[in-house]
């Protein structure tokens, strides 16, 4: 992965290779792409309901599971009705 230092201390979103979106503050990484999460929530998608979000507070995550890292722009995402929001849960990938 290229650097991530220019998302620490940033509001991210993670895509892990089975699916899961995580979203949270990055408070660091090494050099292996092992992200450390604070303050992070699982968002669950469903086509039934709205997004749910489960609090998971300080995460790690092994960057050999990590598909996708973006930063969130924390003014749209105050915006944002995930309640209202409905959408077929990612699957996972297969090799």
């Amino acid at each position: 992965m290229a650097s991530l230092q220019g998302y620490v201390d940033h509001r991210v979103l993670l895509i892990l290779q089975d699916g899961r979106a995580i979203v949270g503050v990055m408070a660091g990484y090494d050099q292996k792409s092992n992200v450390v999460l604070s303050d992070s929530k699982e968002r669950v998608y469903s086509t039934e309901e709205g997004v749910e979000e489960i609090p998971l507070g300080l995460y790690l995550v092994k960057g050999d599971q990590i598909v996708l890292i973006g930063e969130l722009d924390e003014e749209a995402e105050k915006t944002v009705d995930l309640s209202a929001i409905r959408a077929e849960p990612l699957p996972a990938i297969r090799y």
